[in-house]
């Protein structure tokens, strides 16, 4: 018997106005993933996340893991 993690659907985003980010806590490492806004720099969280989280959203959002912005 096989068990096999439920995937979130697709996050979608405007690749004109919006870019996949991450915030990273310099102290304690916690991380945040959600989209900045192109025109004014605002970050909109979306959940915190751990590594396997971060490479969730990342196949999610259609990126790789280096493409994302990181932000501390």
């Amino acid at each position: 018997m096989a068990f096999f993690k439920k995937q979130g659907p697709a996050l979608r985003f405007d690749p004109q106005t919006q870019e996949p980010a991450v915030r990273k806590s310099i102290c304690t490492g916690e991380m945040t993933v959600g989209f900045i806004e192109k025109s004014t720099g605002r970050f909109l969280d979306l959940m915190r996340v751990d590594r396997a989280g971060l490479e969730d959203f990342c196949r999610r959002t259609g990126t790789e893991p280096d493409q994302i912005k990181t932000i501390y």
